[in-house]
């Protein structure tokens, strides 16, 4: 039997075996595995909220942090978070001129967004691998690094959610896009079958061809 059909045959075994197409079965049911624990959700539930919801017990300080940073991330950030590489920036920057650097100082709103992120995904080669007092530690660094927080800064649940970042103002929270939401005519309404399409994009080569310089590909 070719490869390609012993492919065919086991996928067939498992359609047929699987009770997941069976009568009487919930949506998303494939017939494996097992509901996740409150043990197991606890465990995946790490992520932080603006206003330091999520942050667990434990402290760090801008000394510490110096020391971790410079094992576990100045390799790509560099020791004093200007960058290595092709790595991004940490520290300084600015969102004007011609060419706007969106650092953590310069751009991001939250401190807690920061503690966030190096706790999920840092360090690279192996995120999620820091214990909370060294995340913290390293996000009262990265914050002196920024001259947002002085050099005796401790970092905790408490602390991290009051720091005012720089660009917390700058962002908008409110979608600025007007209501689009179709809503269904209710009076004096117009009969769909008198409206009539009076003005089509059919036949007006409005479409680039395919071969050939672009710039001739569009009506003149």
């Amino acid at each position: 039997m070719s490869s390609w059909a012993r492919h065919i045959a086991a996928a067939a075994v498992l359609f047929a075996a699987s009770p997941a197409w069976a009568a009487g079965q919930p949506p998303g049911y494939y017939g494996y595995g097992t509901p996740a624990t409150p043990a197991q959700i606890a465990g995946w539930a790490i992520s932080v909220r603006p206003d330091g919801q999520g942050l667990p017990p434990g402290h760090g300080n801008v000394d510490h942090g110096a020391d971790v940073f410079a094992q576990q991330c100045a390799p790509c950030h560099g020791t004093f978070g200007e960058g290595e590489t092709r790595y991004p920036k940490l520290a300084g920057g600015s969102l004007k001129g011609d060419r706007p650097e969106p650092t953590v100082g310069s751009f991001w709103p939250y401190a807690t967004t920061l503690w966030d992120y190096v706790n999920s995904s840092m360090p690279f080669p192996a995120p999620h691998s820091l214990a909370p007092d060294d995340v913290y530690a390293i996000t009262a660094y990265v914050l002196n690094l920024n001259n947002i927080v002085p050099n005796d800064f401790v970092a905790d649940q408490n602390s991290l959610p009051k720091v005012k970042m720089p660009n917390r103002d700058g962002f908008i929270w409110k979608d600025p896009r007007p209501d689009t939401h179709d809503t269904a005519c209710m009076k004096a309404c117009v009969d769909p079958a008198a409206v009539k399409i009076t003005s089509s994009a059919e036949g007006k080569n409005l479409t680039p061809r395919t071969t050939g310089p672009l710039d001739t590909s569009l009506p003149q």
